[in-house]
């Protein structure tokens, strides 16, 4: 029994908590991040692409419109 949980916990923790802090880390530190950090950014979505890939739907990473100055 304890076996289950701690594999539903790790799966869940995989497929759910991981992506989602990950959306918000690429989403902070996108347009400002090194070499070095974009590479470690390309390497942490190519581990956790099954949960993001469950996340893309519903979650936006465009940036925000621009307003004309004028």
């Amino acid at each position: 029994m304890i076996t289950a949980i701690l594999y539903l916990s790790l799966a869940g923790a995989y497929l759910l908590v991981f992506p989602l802090a990950l959306y918000v880390y690429l989403q902070k530190r996108w347009y400002v991040a090194s070499s070095f950090e974009r590479g470690f950014m390309y390497f942490l979505v190519f581990l956790f692409f099954p949960g993001l890939l469950l996340f893309s739907p519903i979650l936006n990473l465009r940036p925000k419109r621009r307003q004309p100055q004028g």
